[in-house]
């Protein structure tokens, strides 16, 4: 047994979370062809329920955020039944989950809609990678740069997102701006070239997540809502010399919202972009008053620290939660983890790579010392 403290409880949106570990949002492939939520990813989600709080793999707020060969929707009353049925198993196994909300922007391709353009900030295409969409692997292509039209529309869509999702029952959502998707794309300054109120400045790159908060929140309250960032990240062609100003700025503007989380993705295991010194869990600390989540890369000793230090109040995990099902209980007992570091089932197809993993207990038939409280 351990003392760690990623088993201190704490309270969220007025709920009592179990512990420090969140099941950080990993985008898996199972939802089909129609992006419709179903039974396989509820029992992905309910065997991580003693998670202390889930954030769902990135959802689709529309057809036009789509960019990823069968990842889920949120935009058909058939996707909130889908999410209604996983996130009442999760309540029954006892979890707390959000909603990850998504648009893909540029990291996505023509083949995704018919032939018509993704859109971005700016007609600026990802350098350097390719995509894989419904008719195969693609070079991306230069995006159509949004019209005030585009965006106001795309707002319009993050709310009537938000809305479906608390008809689905989640207990909250997140926004997601990171990863080079396309709220990242406006707040990068090599991406957003823009030459209008959405452009140039700060204040103007940080404007298009202003007014999606400000639709979030007239449907969720304050403390319901969380949002991702990653500063050093630099999937999806992302990084900027002024990524440090803009972060902080970005930081500053969300803190005065008062929201139920910020989510940092602070570590470097997903690249980064080597613009200057990477931000820390103690910067954004300094600067966000509520609570912060770090991820990406982090073992247990790791978290531990942060959490210790005041610099985090939780940690998400992503890759050791794949093939380690009961994650907490591993933790909490120091039993050994099973490897993560083969990829080549874990996105797209069926119950292989995604439920089929063994618990502790299951593989070595020891009890794992009963629940995790």
């Amino acid at each position: 047994m351990t003392d760690s403290a990623l088993f201190k409880p704490l309270t969220w949106a007025q709920k009592s979370l179990d512990n420090r570990m969140v099941l950080a949002p990993m985008t898996r492939g199972r939802a089909g062809s129609d992006r419709v939520p179903n039974k396989i990813m509820g029992d992905h989600y309910v065997q991580r329920a003693d998670a202390g709080l889930i954030i769902t793999e990135a959802t689709a707020i529309s057809e036009e955020g789509n960019g990823w060969v069968d990842s889920p929707g949120i935009y058909t009353e058939q996707m909130v039944e889908g999410w209604r049925s996983i996130v009442e198993r999760v309540h029954e196994a006892g979890g707390k989950i959000v909603l990850q909300l998504w648009h893909t922007g540029r990291a996505s391709h023509s083949d995704f809609h018919d032939g018509a353009l993704p859109l971005s900030a700016s007609a600026i295409a990802i350098q350097g990678d390719e995509i894989h969409t419904p008719k195969g692997k693609k070079a991306y292509e230069v995006p159509k740069a949004m019209t005030v039209d585009d965006i106001q529309r795309t707002i319009s869509d993050y709310q009537k997102a938000a809305v479906n999702a608390k008809a689905a029952g989640f207990d909250g959502v997140e926004v997601h701006a990171a990863n080079g998707y396309l709220i990242n794309q406006f707040l990068d300054s090599r991406s957003n070239q823009r030459d209008d109120t959405y452009g140039g400045s700060l204040e103007n790159r940080y404007r298009f997540l202003d007014q999606i908060m400000e639709a979030v929140l007239e449907v969720w309250p304050a403390e319901n809502v969380g949002v991702r960032l990653s500063p050093n990240g630099a999937f999806n062609d992302m990084g900027a010399d002024d990524f440090r100003a803009t972060f902080t700025y970005v930081a500053q503007q969300l803190n005065k919202l008062k929201l139920g989380y910020l989510h940092v993705m602070d570590g470097l295991a997903f690249g980064f972009h080597e613009r200057g010194e990477p931000m820390t869990l103690a910067e954004f600390r300094a600067l966000y008053d509520g609570m912060l989540i770090g991820n990406c890369g982090y073992t247990k000793t790791d978290a531990e620290k942060r959490i210790e230090d005041g610099d985090a109040d939780m940690i998400a995990f992503g890759r050791p939660w794949i093939t380690n099902p009961d994650l907490p209980t591993r933790f909490k007992h120091d039993y050994p983890l099973a490897a993560f570091d083969d990829p080549s089932q874990w996105y797209g197809g069926g119950e292989e790579g995604y439920t089929d993993f063994p618990t502790y207990r299951e593989k070595t038939g020891k009890d794992a010392l009963s629940s995790l409280t």
